[in-house]
């Protein structure tokens, strides 16, 4: 089989070093790729943008793909998969109809209210006097959310009223004509994704990522420092809370509106102190980085998993087979990031690394002849695994002391909760 993963992040360089330790899998095309797909063995990028359709459907064509994986959002939110079956293409990633879960908080707030979903309290507003209005009648803390995508980054936790005032503004500025205002929740955040053929939907491990850039989790959010997995707040009874509650009546209605979702549904939960979930947002795509320490741990091939979703028999699987043990990732980034930072700095270390038996990830990175430098805010990606959290914390640290580039950036208490949990 010959696969087509489109995206150039950490989470498609884990779907291309996943999918090819199927002996199914004979190829894998990255689309455009990064640095480390160039080197990983049995895959081959090709120098085409991820928002150009007709180029990928052309691709797939002349390439003869069995199956295309859309990693990140903006081709979902194109319609990439509407102009693939077209063409006949198996692609697993939901129609742009569906792919509206992420690229507008307000439509599936509507969805999500209309399934009887827990979810924050709110409104959307299409202009900043009436959404400071309510800011100042509800007062703070308060979220203000951009309606589209943001890389990650269109989440403003405000702790005061002028904040929450000055996010407003900010975003309406960026060009974002729908904002979404809505409640602070507090409790601890998990991700769950989970995969749907648009009838059945099957729950991965949950992980729970660090978004703030700061140690501590403190300053601006970010796609994503780190991540772990299995997130022991995920109890057997919270996900299967999580199921009856959040997943399976969301994917009803997804088909009441005559959605077929296949692909990922990835549900980012906020759980509050007394347990009970309610989803902060809904993505369309596997998560990065969750990714690259959820798939190590997957036992059952994810391209049968996947295929399956494609050709709507994911309820004739058996259950999902796991491996023992955790998994952390670490991610190494610029320096500046998520604000300004430059590229092209020299990366070394990488080999030593993965001689010491952790797995790195590509994110922002690209060949230069025999050099690897540094193409993005978010770099690389390092992930270990282990017997506990404390063997896997032990082991990834030790991997990212071994990688260098000039400006290099990353937090050294990924897995805290976790650690904190154990004890």
């Amino acid at each position: 089989m010959k696969i087509l993963v489109i995206g150039n992040g950490g989470r498609e360089h884990a779907l291309a070093w996943k999918l090819l330790q199927s002996p199914q899998v004979k190829q894998c095309f990255c689309l455009p790729g990064n640095g480390g797909t160039a080197l990983l063995k049995g895959c081959q990028n090709i120098p085409i943008a991820v928002d150009n359709l007709e180029e990928i459907a052309k691709i797939a064509h002349q390439e003869s793909i069995d199956l295309v994986v859309v990693g990140p959002e903006v081709p979902l939110s194109l319609g990439i998969s509407d102009r693939l079956q077209q063409d006949g293409i198996k692609v697993f990633g939901p129609t742009q109809q569906g792919a509206q879960i992420e690229s507008s908080k307000s439509w599936a707030k509507t969805l999500m209210a209309e399934a009887g979903v827990p979810i924050a309290q709110g409104q959307s507003f299409t202009d900043p006097i009436t959404a400071k209005a309510y800011i100042t009648q509800h007062g703070a803390p308060i979220v203000v959310k951009a309606d589209g995508l943001a890389a990650g980054k269109g989440v403003i936790v405000a702790a005061t009223v002028e904040e929450a005032q000055s996010a407003v503004d900010s975003l309406f500025q960026e060009g974002f004509s729908l904002i979404v205002v809505e409640e602070c929740l507090v409790g601890e955040e998990v991700s769950i994704l989970a995969l749907s053929d648009g009838i059945t939907v099957r729950p991965l491990l949950p992980a729970q990522d660090h978004k703030r850039i700061g140690e501590g989790d403190t300053g601006p959010n970010t796609g994503g420092m780190g991540t772990y997995c299995p997130a022991p707040i995920g109890t057997p009874e919270l996900l299967q809370r999580v199921q009856r509650e959040v997943l399976e009546p969301t994917v009803a209605a997804l088909r009441n509106r005559g959605i077929d979702y296949r692909g990922v549904l990835y549900a980012g939960l906020m759980v509050s102190p007394d347990g009970e979930p309610k989803v902060l947002e809904y993505n369309c795509r596997f998560g990065d980085p969750e990714t690259q320490v959820v798939l190590p741990l997957l036992e059952t091939p994810l391209d049968e998993l996947i295929l399956a979703c494609v050709e709507q028999r994911l309820g004739e699987l058996p259950p999902l087979a796991w491996k023992s043990g955790t998994a952390v990732c670490v991610v190494a980034a610029s320096g500046g990031y998520p604000g300004n930072y430059t590229k092209g700095k020299v990366i070394t270390g990488i080999e030593q690394a993965e001689a010491l038996g952790v797995t790195v990830f590509h994110a922002g990175t690209k060949l230069d002849g025999d050099r690897l430098l540094t193409d993005g805010g978010r770099v690389l990606g390092i992930t270990a695994m282990g017997e506990d959290f404390d063997h896997a914390i032990h082991q990834v640290y030790q991997g990212v002391n071994c990688i260098e580039f000039e400006g290099q950036y990353y937090r050294r208490d990924i897995g805290h909760r976790a650690v904190d949990r154990q004890q």
